[in-house]
């Protein structure tokens, strides 16, 4: 990419698109596009193209989507699998129409079957069924990752398609409802540390920050300990325990979005879709077991209380480790160890 050229960020509020943002602006480019989903419906087709056709941009990063976890996932499918399809068609089709020199866009590894062979190869898409939780969502990525391979084929673009595993880091989502794994647990153990020191000031603070989310910040007497109490209970903090969905015992691996935006940049800069092919793991290559997960967040933040599980919620899929075969080939790795990532971000969240 040109020191000079426009690069639109779509999504640049969200946690893989404002990683990418702030990479970009470290390196330097300044001609940098960005809209708020109140500037720009993205789910809007001639809305999408007409902003495409005033700005020109040269490069797209396509980090845009409706994202959540297995709640959220469960709950709203008909909006994960509109507006993701919406967002992917439009862009892409406007970044074709327009003359877009090469554009990036970002999946998820809830795109491989649910009992996919670990670690998930990039060939294993569409070779079984997909995790029950989160078809919606997976079925608009999977969408968009053919919609780039295929104007490729048919119009010679230079779209590319990167699958990144599951992602953490500055600018997440810390509503309970709504949140993905890492920042739902770490917030529910902060919670409940705060409980256990009588903190009620920092969590007044931590709840003016983001909602807890399932209607219950509406029912809180904030001039009310007791009030606040019984709602964090209800979201699984307690001043002795923590309570966790599932039982533990499946696996997921994590990456830092800062790395995430580095292989993204990566990609752009070195990369183009005749090399990488239809789509490329972005990942280190190894996971954790959830309860080893916890155990790490629960030092880190310091909580010295039980952890329960809540067995009649769901695990989600078994295993979600993606092959890093393919893009260590293509020159890549991430570098930022785990337990140092969780402890960063953390540093970072109570910062808010």
């Amino acid at each position: 990419m040109e020191k000079e050229a426009k690069i639109y960020v779509a999504g640049h509020t969200g946690l893989v698109g404002s990683a990418i943002l702030r990479r970009l602006q470290k390196e330097g480019f300044k001609n940098i596009i960005t809209k708020t989903s109140d500037e720009l419906d993205l789910t809007n087709q001639a809305e999408t193209l007409k902003f495409f056709e005033e700005e020109k941009p040269d490069y797209v990063f396509l980090a845009a989507a409706k994202v959540g976890g297995i709640l959220a996932n469960k709950t709203y499918p008909a909006e994960f699998i509109y507006i993701n399809l919406m967002i992917a068609a439009n862009v892409i089709h406007s970044a074709y129409k327009t003359g877009v020199k090469k554009l990036l866009n970002l999946g998820s590894s809830c795109i491989y079957p649910k009992f996919a062979p670990q670690p998930m190869k990039e060939e294993s898409l569409l070779t079984g069924f997909l995790e029950e939780t989160n078809e919606a969502y997976a079925l608009a990525k999977i969408s968009a990752i053919k919609l780039c391979r295929y104007y490729n084929e048919q119009y010679g673009a230079n779209f590319i398609s990167v699958m990144p595993t599951n992602q953490y880091g500055i600018g997440d989502n810390f509503n309970m409802e709504t949140a993905h794994l890492l920042p739902m647990i770490m917030r529910r153990f902060h919670l409940a540390k705060l409980l256990s020191d009588g903190d009620f000031d920092s969590i007044k603070n931590d709840l003016k920050c983001y909602k807890l989310g399932w209607g219950l910040d509406e029912k809180i007497d904030f001039e009310n300990n007791e009030s606040i109490e019984e709602a964090l209970n209800k979201i699984g903090a307690f001043r002795d325990k923590v309570i966790l969905w599932g039982d533990g015992s499946v696996y997921r691996e994590l990456m830092c979005s800062d790395d995430l935006a580095d292989a993204c940049f990566y990609l752009m800069e070195n990369k183009d879709y005749q090399e990488i092919g239809e789509h490329v793991n972005i990942t280190k290559g190894d996971d954790i077991l959830l309860k080893d997960l916890f155990e790490i967040v629960k030092e880190i933040v310091g909580f010295e209380g039980e952890i329960s599980y809540d067995t009649s919620k769901p695990n989600g899929t078994p295993r979600k480790m993606m092959d890093a075969t393919k893009i260590k080939s293509l020159g890549w790795e991430p570098k930022i160890p785990l337990k140092q990532g969780i402890k960063d971000f953390y540093e970072w969240y109570k910062t808010l």
